[in-house]
């Protein structure tokens, strides 16, 4: 298959190009610096340097590759700017979308997340209702206009190149005791989980799909045993503000009723540990 894949050197871009070269997928990966050329190329893409913003350029590269499939990982947190993140989930996806349609493409995968559902009692499923209008709906939204679409609603990532992984923005945060352990609840995914997934989700029917473990918690239980295994002080133990969103926990189910089985079904079993 030829695969368009849009953001291919961050960190859930970057682990799926070998295996989807292993797998004997044509991959075209897009980076928006020159400097990721050769690293996009060693690890088995053909590179091409795309500003996703400019609409004509991106609809060239398209239709340059022909895809089969566009998988859009595309993300701008590399400065921890959510409204540069959302900009581009409204106006980058509308411009990605806009170049596979004139290039005739019939399938769009994006990455998306499980953290943004409204409030509940029990786990999330995929028809609950995410949050509305905000830009991870319109993201959604859009993509979902293709003939085919998959959504991947990825929950916490965590593992190598994620931020908590050793020496990155959440350990240390963590390690300097600026994170209390609060009621609010989290669903975590492995990072090589999120790589299986995506790679297998070619394969699944269209619709949306809760990529994350099998235990949501509350930062009360996971964030001691996270700080224990970075050698971290003990967290502080705090109420929510009022008013503050309690989270609300992903299920995975229908991941799992279509052959998905995490290698860490728990953060337990995945957290770094001294």
């Amino acid at each position: 298959m030829r695969i368009f894949l849009a953001g291919g050197s961050g960190v859930i871009g970057s682990g799926l190009i070998p295996v989807l070269a292993a797998a004997g997928h044509d991959i075209t990966a897009t980076t928006r610096r020159a400097e990721n050329i050769d690293y996009l190329r060693e690890r088995g893409a053909r590179p091409v340097v795309i500003d996703v913003y400019d609409a004509p350029q991106l609809t060239a590269a398209v239709k340059d590759a022909a895809p089969d499939l566009v998988l859009h990982e595309l993300t701008d947190l590399s400065d921890f700017d959510t409204d540069a993140n959302a900009r581009l989930r409204r106006a980058g996806t509308a411009n990605l979308v806009a170049a596979a349609q004139a290039a005739d493409v019939g399938r769009m995968m994006v990455q998306s997340i499980a953290w943004a559902y409204e409030e509940g009692s029990t786990p999330a499923v995929e028809d609950d209702p995410i949050q509305a209008g905000s830009a991870l709906e319109v993201m959604e939204d859009l993509v979902c206009r293709m003939p085919h679409a998959t959504v991947l609603r990825y929950g916490m990532l965590y593992g190598p190149g994620t931020w908590y992984a050793p020496g990155a923005r959440m350990a240390n945060a963590v390690t300097a005791g600026l994170i209390p352990a609060t009621p609010a609840i989290t669903s975590f995914v492995h990072i090589y989980d999120v790589i299986a997934a995506t790679v297998q989700a070619i394969d699944w029917p269209d619709g949306a799909y809760n990529i994350v473990d099998d235990e949501p918690a509350p930062a009360t239980e996971w964030l001691p045993e996270y700080a224990a295994g970075l050698g971290a002080p003990a967290p502080t133990i705090a109420d929510l503000p009022e008013g503050a969103p309690r989270g609300r926990g992903a299920s995975n189910a229908k991941a799992r009723a279509v052959g998905w089985e995490p290698a860490y079904p728990t953060w337990r079993e995945g957290f770094p540990r001294v």
